[in-house]
């Protein structure tokens, strides 16, 4: 069974598509299973990859040659498998297209906090990516939350230093890393 996984955040040009990306390379190609794409709340259909995210991409395993920007839709959040934001307030404008996603939308860091939060034993049972998802969400209250909710955003390095695109891929890999691991674990 094919597993959705949807990347949001403003432009799709650098945060989402680079997360897709990323994510996909840490699957690796013996994850067939795995459907990885993104989507921006404010995007334009067919932009490019802004370079200097493109080349964060590239540095941690992604391929961004191929990617288009979309504009994102009712039915792109309505099939995802799983969500997973650049900021809190992109979440609220997928949730807000389709409320029934609510249980399967998180930010990118988010996601990655409670999975690493959870006792070993809460995932044990847990035997598809999707059953993943349905555990994390019902467990995100019992992990708590950042001191600052802002914490579980990532900063958007649109059209600022390259330091920044930096700081911001690693943090998005970060996370991936652990996202990736769990993803893997249930598959």
């Amino acid at each position: 069974m094919t597993v959705r996984v949807l990347f949001v955040c403003s432009g799709n040009i650098c945060r989402s598509p680079l997360g897709a990306q990323v994510l996909t390379a840490r699957l690796g190609p013996d994850a067939p299973a795995f459907v990885v794409e993104s989507a921006g709340t404010i995007a334009q259909d067919g932009a490019p990859m802004d370079a200097a995210a493109a080349a964060q991409s590239v540095r941690l395993g992604g391929d961004p040659s191929g990617h288009r920007s979309r504009y994102l839709t009712p039915e792109i959040v309505a099939s995802a498998d799983l969500v997973l934001t650049a900021e809190r307030s992109h979440r609220a404008a997928a949730v807000g297209l389709a409320p029934r996603a609510s249980k399967r939308a998180f930010t990118i860091k988010q996601f990655a906090r409670v999975i690493d939060g959870l006792e070993p034993g809460d995932l044990a049972d847990v035997g598809s990516p999707q059953e993943l998802v349905e555990r994390v969400a019902r467990l995100r209250g019992v992990v708590p939350p950042p001191a600052d909710p802002a914490a579980d955003d990532v900063e958007d390095p649109y059209r600022r230093s390259e330091s920044t695109h930096v700081r911001v891929a690693d943090e998005i890999d970060s996370a991936l890393v652990t996202i990736a691991d769990a993803l893997r674990a249930v598959s």
